[in-house]
């Protein structure tokens, strides 16, 4: 698999969210942009993920949580990250990111405060699990740029469609 120099993939991130600021001029939108970003990046990524990762199918949402964290991330980010603070139904838990490439030779000023810096992850991942009829909230629960340990993300299970088969077998 081909890969860029971390350092450059993180400054070219910076660039465009930093030209997105002077664009939209309004954090908001910039936040909605940035997960708009990352979910057409994610629907695409998730065919490369699923042909290189060799991964089985996954048999819950925990087990799919576990694979975005341990494979995915790890695939694509060359970071490493765990899933923890999963709810009583397992329907919801937080995906850690304890070094976070994004957010390598970036400062927050006091002005972009509300500004979401790490949102195309949430939707990446939102693109991609979308593409296998799982539907998820993805929100940013922690952040590194705001003084936080770790990168949390917070996924919530939507919904888990049936898997459909789309052309007819012919009998």
């Amino acid at each position: 698999m081909e890969t860029i120099n971390s350092e450059i993939f993180t400054l070219t991130y910076g660039s465009i969210v930093r030209q997105l600021i002077t664009d939209l001029e309004d954090l908001e939108e910039v936040n909605k942009q940035l997960d708009t970003m990352g979910y057409n990046i994610g629907i695409r990524l998730i065919d490369e993920f699923l042909a290189k990762s060799k991964t089985t199918k996954c048999v819950d949402f925990r087990d799919t949580a576990d694979k975005i964290a341990r494979i995915g991330f790890r695939m694509f980010l060359s970071a490493s990250a765990s899933v923890s603070s999963w709810n009583a139904d397992n329907t919801a838990c937080n995906l850690v990111l304890e070094d976070n490439p994004l957010v390598d030779f970036v400062e927050l000023p006091e002005s972009c405060s509300s500004l979401k810096f790490c949102n195309v992850l949430c939707g990446v991942i939102r693109g991609a699990l979308e593409m296998v009829n799982i539907r998820v909230e993805c929100t940013i629960a922690k952040d590194t740029l705001k003084g936080d340990d770790a990168t949390e993300l917070h996924l919530k299970l939507l919904s888990h469609g049936a898997e459909s088969y789309p052309f007819k077998d012919d009998d």
